[in-house]
C-alpha cells in the first residue's frame, strides 16, 4: 500500500473565498504530484518516463490518426515540447514517424513493437488504484465530473 500524506490541511469552514481557493489549490497539486510520483517509481522499472508513457497511450487510442498536433491538444503542452519528445521517444525505439502517403508531409505517429510491450506491462498502475481506493465509486464519478468542468469550452 502506498502511504502519502497532505500534512497539516487547515480548517476551511473560516476562511475567506480566495483562501478557500488557495487551499483547494493546494490540494489539488499534493494529489497530482503524489500521483506523478506513484506512477515514476512504477514506470522507473520499464525505462519509461511518465510522460512518455502519457504519450504512448494516447498513440494507441488516436489509432492511424496520431500526430503531434493531436497529442499536444490532448496533454495541453506547446506543440514543439511534445515533438522533441517524439524525436526522443523515436530514438528509444518506442514509436516511429510514418508519412500518411508517400507525398505527404503529414507524419503521423505509430507504436514500435517495443513501444507496444511497454503499454502491455505497464498499463495498470497499483499505486494509482490504491491512491483512488480511499474514494467511492460514485465518488470517483463525481470527482471526474468536475475536473472535466475545468477544461470545457465556454
Amino acid at each position: 500500500m502506498l502511504a502519502f500524506s497532505f500534512g497539516n490541511i487547515p480548517n476551511m469552514k473560516n476562511t475567506t473565498l480566495s483562501e478557500s481557493n488557495y487551499e483547494l489549490m493546494f490540494l489539488i497539486d499534493q494529489l497530482s504530484h503524489s500521483i506523478y510520483l506513484a506512477r515514476k517509481r512504477e514506470l522507473t522499472t520499464y525505462g519509461v518516463h511518465v510522460s512518455q508513457f502519457l504519450v504512448l497511450r494516447i498513440i494507441e487510442d488516436l489509432g492511424s490518426n496520431a500526430t503531434i498536433y493531436k497529442i499536444s491538444r490532448r496533454v495541453k503542452r506547446k506543440g514543439e515540447v511534445i515533438s522533441r519528445q517524439v524525436i526522443s521517444m523515436e530514438k528509444d525505439g518506442l514509436i516511429k514517424r510514418v508519412k500518411k502517403t508517400p507525398k505527404s508531409n503529414l507524419l503521423t505517429l505509430e507504436l514500435t513493437e517495443k513501444g507496444n510491450e511497454i503499454i502491455k506491462i505497464a498499463g495498470q498502475s497499483k499505486a494509482i488504484d490504491d491512491i483512488f481506493s480511499r474514494i467511492s465509486n460514485e465518488e470517483h464519478q463525481q470527482f471526474e465530473s468536475i475536473l472535466k468542468r475545468f477544461f470545457k469550452k465556454r
